[in-house]
């Protein structure tokens, strides 16, 4: 997000990309399939009109939390009024507040990871590319990725015991 704040459009494509898989699968739990997809435009747009609201000494992933939650929010109220959607125990009404906690933590620790582990972690671990695919998308040989993986889950490791 900060390369992206400043003006780095390969950076700016990859983040909306990575916020594309994590919202798909953050909706997917929690509305039906066209309000979810209708969720996930929505943030993307207003990330592409509020990243200059995103402030460096913040965590990244608290900051798209809340706006993916208020979205999700949006989404529901307008099933209520509109009875698009049935409100039963089939939606997911959670307390997000411990998921964007640990998604603080969990930046801040691959915060410490050198840039081309803390990429690798993220596209293969957190968001399910292949290695072949983070491979191209991070310029790094298929051996180095896994290197990179391996090396920073072990510094990970170390630093949460």
């Amino acid at each position: 997000m900060l390369a992206a704040q400043s003006g780095d459009e390969v950076a700016y494509e990859q983040l909306l990309r990575e916020l594309n898989l994590w919202l798909r699968a953050y909706y997917a739990r929690r509305l039906p399939h066209p309000a979810a997809e209708d969720a996930r435009q929505e943030v993307l747009l207003a990330v592409h009109a509020k990243r200059h609201t995103f402030s460096p000494s913040r965590p990244f992933g608290a900051w798209i939390t809340a706006i993916a939650h208020y979205k999700w929010v949006d989404r529901v109220r307008d099933a209520s009024r509109y009875n698009v959607l049935a409100l039963d125990e089939e939606i997911a009404i959670e307390d997000h507040e411990g998921a964007a906690i640990s998604a603080a933590a969990l930046d801040q620790l691959l915060g410490r990871l050198k840039p081309s582990q803390e990429s690798v972690i993220r596209l293969v671990k957190l968001n399910g590319l292949s290695i072949a695919r983070a491979s191209g998308a991070t310029g790094q040989s298929a051996a180095l990725v896994k290197i990179n993986i391996h090396r920073g889950l072990k510094k990970l490791a170390a630093l949460v015991s």
